[in-house]
């Protein structure tokens, strides 16, 4: 069998293969509740057997959100929600799992298609916050987050974990890239607080560890735990991979089972070498350094590439995103390429060609 195609087992979990999809935000949810919309855009990609379906970042408060539009987990309403989600994928055989987020200095924006533009508070939006009052391009600058507003921060999260869990994930990934709010505290560029939160290495990983323990203490052992991170800022003076590998081996010994290597977003005015597999260098310098799995991200778009990530030991797993957007059956195309027999649904059964 495919490399590509054979099982993961993380801690009490079997995940079907290696294909997971990428969390992409949706910008179509209403109140934070996910509705058809969701329901059509993850269950199609369950249909077409993808392992691993990650939700949209899902916003652990209101004020936690980027747009108004974003998906949440801080009420029931949420969670009955999701619940319904969840259990079509599971019907198909593939596992689930959420993202929990706080968007920090770049909260309160409109949608992509709106330009991307600050949201007032007049317009319904609200004041962001972060680690230190850097504004993230033409953003209005946010506010510092308090001592105290970072405690209940983490108290969001852990109650966002709870009603993750009563929902019925299966994975739960604290997103901690993109120039949110856990990367600006990581990051050097975004972060020039004074107190225990800023300042070294271990000051600067203070939240997110502090983010991983609580959610940890209501996430069940059985359950996997994921971290997404930037692994480089691709910035001079920024968070680097070598920093990224070793917050990993910490958080390996915290409790986080996987990490989810991303990289960028803390400033607007980066340019990015964008290609094939580009980021995976940060999947395989973690993997290297530290005991924790990783799954690799980023313009990773055809099936031997990504059978060729897995049998090099550069990652566990790959993500795919805007691929999975233009071919939600992707899976199909890349079992056929490498010679793989995979079930498809009964529904879908008169369009597999045979062999």
């Amino acid at each position: 069998m495919s490399t590509l195609f054979s099982p993961l087992k993380i801690r009490d979990l079997e995940i079907p293969n290696r294909i997971w999809l990428s969390p992409m935000c949706q910008y179509s949810a209403i109140d934070g509740v996910p509705n058809d919309w969701h329901f059509m855009h993850l269950g199609q990609f369950a249909a077409g057997k993808v392992g691993l379906i990650m939700t949209e970042a899902s916003g652990i408060a209101p004020d936690a959100r980027s747009t108004p539009l974003d998906a949440g987990i801080w009420n029931e309403e949420q969670e009955f929600a999701w619940k319904k989600i969840v259990n079509f994928v599971h019907e198909q055989g593939s596992k689930i799992g959420i993202q929990l987020w706080h968007a920090g200095q770049k909260g309160s924006t409109t949608t992509p298609w709106q330009g991307q533009g600050h949201v007032s508070e007049a317009q319904g939006g609200w004041r962001a916050v972060a680690p230190s009052a850097i504004a993230f391009g033409d953003l209005p600058a946010p506010r510092e987050i308090s001592r105290e507003e970072i405690k209940a921060t983490i108290e969001d999260y852990r109650g966002s974990a709870k009603r993750a869990l009563r929902a019925g994930f299966d994975v739960l990934e604290i997103h901690g890239a993109h120039g949110y709010l856990i990367h600006s505290f990581l990051s050097p560029i975004s972060n020039k607080r004074q107190d225990e939160y800023g300042g070294n290495f271990d000051n600067r990983i203070r939240f997110v560890v502090e983010v991983v323990q609580a959610v940890r203490e209501v996430w069940p052992d059985s359950h996997p735990l994921f971290l997404r991170t930037s692994s480089h800022d691709w910035v001079e003076g920024g968070w680097t991979g070598e920093e990224n590998a070793e917050l990993a081996e910490i958080l390996f010994h915290k409790g986080v089972d996987l990490i989810d290597c991303s990289s960028g977003g803390i400033k607007s005015d980066v340019s990015y070498p964008v290609g094939p597999g580009y980021q995976v260098q940060f999947s395989e310098i973690v993997k290297k350094r530290s005991k924790v799995l990783t799954c690799a991200v980023g313009v990773i778009t055809e099936p031997l590439q990504a059978e060729t990530i897995i049998d090099l030991q550069q990652a566990d797993a790959v993500m795919l995103g805007r691929e999975f957007l233009r071919d939600p059956h992707w899976v199909f195309r890349a079992a056929k390429e490498l010679n793989t027999d995979i079930e498809w649904p009964n529904q879908y059964k008169q369009g597999k060609r045979k062999p």
